[in-house]
This record gives structure tokens, C-alpha cells and sequence, in this order.
């Protein structure tokens, strides 16, 4: 019997751990119900004005989200700059390797992801049926397929006029790079960031939970030893509250 965290149910929700709450929205995937509402008044508004708003991905569970970290960390999954070139992980030190990995994937438990209110969208009008959608910002800069639609996402929810969604990585302070497709339904985000402490979060990557969980958490978080001694420094640059 390990002596570990025990975590109450807005802790779980915060930290991607419990699905609960949550509405199967088939090919939107899961999501709080509320957010899935207003989802479907933004999509009727982006029909009328031309757009036919597509779900890339919305909830991803903590297991997943650490997955795909530790497939990055391991370098079996593919991590580039700022300019899409991949990065050699021999090439780099562990501490640059690791901000590489945080500039586009968030730590696990960290993720906005986590909540069901949160959304990737892209316009599926704007390209072919079998466009492979890579969420680059050159998609929705200037000479890509979604500008227009990433303007008119922009117009609106700078005006609050998007059912209560914001774009909470519009712009670049350092931290996690430029999302223009990623939507968060505010109204539904209220108190979670402050449960992904770093206390809860330590103990969560070292497996360190006294508590049976939705979902198995298989193995431990790599680059831990590296990730720990930053820990606040982390957390403050690259978590948006």
C-alpha cells in the first residue's frame, strides 16, 4: 500500500483523469455539455457566414496526453522548431529538447485538453475531401486555406461575439507557440487551472497516487529529473491561465 495523493473530483476533471461529466459528441468528440452547446450556435453562425467549422480534436484524456510526451521525449515521435525541422535529439541538450517539446505539446495534466471545453477547428469548406490537416500556422496565416476563416474566428471572439469562446494562444509571449484553431469555452474553464498544482502534478508524474483512477496511468513521465527542479518556472511559462 503506497502512501500517495488522494485527488478530489474538480482535481481529476482539472488534470485530464475523469471523463465523467462529459457528452459523447460523436465526430466533435467528448465534451461538457454546456461547451457542446454553444459549439453548435458557433457553427450555425460560421455557416451563414460561409465557413463550415470542422473538430480536429477536443478532449484528450491525461493518459493520452502523456503518450504522446513521452513518445517525444523518447524521440519515437517527431519534435521540430519553430520552423518545422525536425530536431535531432543527440543533437541538443536535455533542458533545450524538453522546451522543444513544450513550445507545441503540453505537459501532462497541464492541458486545456483536459477539460472538455476545449477545441482544434479548422474550416473543412475551405479544401478537399481528403486534405490532410496538419494545424500549422501556415494554414491559417496569410496564403493558407483557412486565412479567412481564422479572421473571422478572430473578429469574433475578440468581440465576445463566439458563444462564449476565447483563443487563449493568440499571441506569443514566449511560451507555447501561436494556436489560431484552438477555441476554449470560457464560461466552463472557471477554477481548473488552479487544481494543476505543482504538488498534484509531481505526483501524478511519478505515479505516486494513492487513489484507483478512470483511466490506468502506465508509466511515469519522462525527462522527470529535468522537468522537477523547473517545476514553477514551467508551469508559469507555458501554462495560460
Amino acid at each position: 500500500g503506497r502512501c500517495g495523493m488522494s485527488l478530489d473530483e474538480l482535481t481529476l476533471k482539472a488534470c485530464g483523469l475523469t471523463s465523467r461529466d462529459l457528452i459523447d459528441c460523436g465526430g466533435d468528440g467528448l465534451l461538457a455539455p454546456q461547451a457542446a452547446q454553444a459549439l453548435v450556435s458557433l457553427r450555425a453562425r460560421a455557416k451563414r457566414a460561409g465557413f463550415r467549422l470542422a473538430v480536429a480534436s477536443s478532449f484528450r484524456g491525461y493518459s493520452r496526453q502523456l503518450a504522446i510526451f513521452n513518445a517525444k521525449a523518447r524521440g519515437q515521435r517527431l519534435v521540430t522548431d519553430e520552423r518545422d525541422r525536425p530536431i535531432e535529439r543527440t543533437r541538443v541538450s536535455e533542458e533545450q529538447y524538453l522546451h522543444a517539446i513544450l513550445r507545441f505539446s503540453a505537459l501532462p495534466g497541464t492541458s486545456r485538453h483536459h477539460w472538455g471545453t476545449d477545441l482544434d477547428v479548422w474550416d473543412s469548406a475551405a479544401v478537399a475531401n481528403d486534405y490532410a490537416l496538419q494545424l500549422s500556422v501556415a494554414e491559417y496565416g496569410h496564403s493558407g486555406p483557412f486565412y479567412d476563416f481564422a479572421m473571422w474566428l478572430q473578429e469574433k471572439a475578440l468581440q465576445d461575439h463566439a458563444e462564449g469562446f476565447y483563443l487563449p494562444y493568440l499571441e506569443d509571449s514566449g511560451g507555447v507557440a501561436p494556436e489560431p484553431w484552438h477555441l476554449s469555452y470560457r464560461p466552463g474553464t472557471i477554477g481548473l487551472r488552479e487544481r494543476q498544482t505543482a504538488d498534484v502534478l509531481d505526483a501524478l508524474w511519478a505515479t505516486d497516487l494513492a487513489q484507483p483512477l478512470d483511466s490506468v496511468i502506465e508509466e511515469p513521465l519522462e525527462l522527470i529529473h529535468i522537468v522537477r527542479p523547473h517545476i514553477d518556472s514551467l508551469l508559469s511559462r507555458y501554462v495560460v491561465t
